[in-house]
């Protein structure tokens, strides 16, 4: 699997929280995303709500073979910015069985739990996951914004093949996540790798930007895919030429030099 892949929460207008922007530029940006190479395409059912699966379907389906879907369920919207967890095992079936009929799947790649529901214990909603998977409609499991304790807990309880946390070159909390990520052999997919535009300020990003002819967004991109093999960060946006420079990415390779400066 290519690891720089492709995040869809842009796709449904400005920002996150956006009304649908246009479709034929996000089915656009999808199929041109999968035409160079992505092989990982990351979703959630409150992405609009519903909006950015459905687009997903529009432009992909039927998928390429190696194209691994994956999306997230576990956050109800309410509102333009409101939101709330609901992790009660009907409600995680529900919303996992309207997202296989929006990107018309049989079976989901990779269902990640969008946030762990502390009304609701552990057990009960990974073992509603656990009994998805049993019965085919999902393949494999994983968690977003978890600490490394809850990950561990969580492996207790079943496998888990992935996380979803912020992780960036200028937010590392997660950093004792990403060690135990490495440890287990789980894939570490951080959100906000860009730092929502914030690495234009970094001067040291800036500086070994220029030097190898690249953006900062591209060298934020490349020190992910050089800090750890397990992490596999997925931009998202909704323009094709920000795609294309995305993408690039992939072909800029810091030295030990570069990633001493850059911490």
């Amino acid at each position: 699997m290519r690891r720089l892949g492709y995040g869809t929460a842009q796709l449904t207008g400005p920002g996150y929280w956006g009304s649908r922007g246009d479709a034929r530029d996000a089915v656009a940006v999808l199929r041109r995303a999968v035409g160079r190479g992505v092989t990982l395409v990351d979703t959630a059912d409150n992405y609009g709500p519903s909006i950015a699966e459905k687009l997903v379907a529009e432009a992909l389906y039927p998928y390429a073979e190696g194209l691994l879907i994956a999306t997230k369920g576990g956050v109800v919207r309410t509102g333009d910015r409101a939101w709330h967890v609901d992790g009660r095992p009907g409600r995680l079936r529900a919303m996992c069985e309207a997202s296989l009929r929006r990107l018309r799947l049989e079976a989901i790649d990779l269902y990640q739990l969008h946030r762990l529901d502390p009304a609701v214990p552990m057990a009960e909603q990974l073992g509603a996951l656990d009994e998805l998977r049993a019965e085919g409609k999902i393949r494999h499991i994983g968690l977003d914004s978890v600490t490394a304790e809850q990950l561990e807990e969580a492996l207790e309880l079943t496998d888990i093949a992935s996380v979803q946390n912020r992780f960036n070159l200028l937010d590392r909390a997660s950093e004792p996540l990403l060690k135990l990520c490495e440890a287990r052999g789980i894939a570490f997919l951080p959100w906000f790798p860009l730092g929502n535009g914030s690495l234009t300020a970094d001067p040291e990003c800036a500086r070994i930007a220029a030097a190898h002819g690249a953006t900062p967004g591209q060298i934020a991109l490349a020190w992910l895919l050089h800090r750890s093999p397990v992490l596999c960060p997925t931009p998202g946006t909704g323009s094709l030429a920000h795609l294309e420079e995305n993408l690039d990415a992939g072909a800029v390779r810091l030295t030990a030099e570069d990633m001493a400066a850059l911490g």
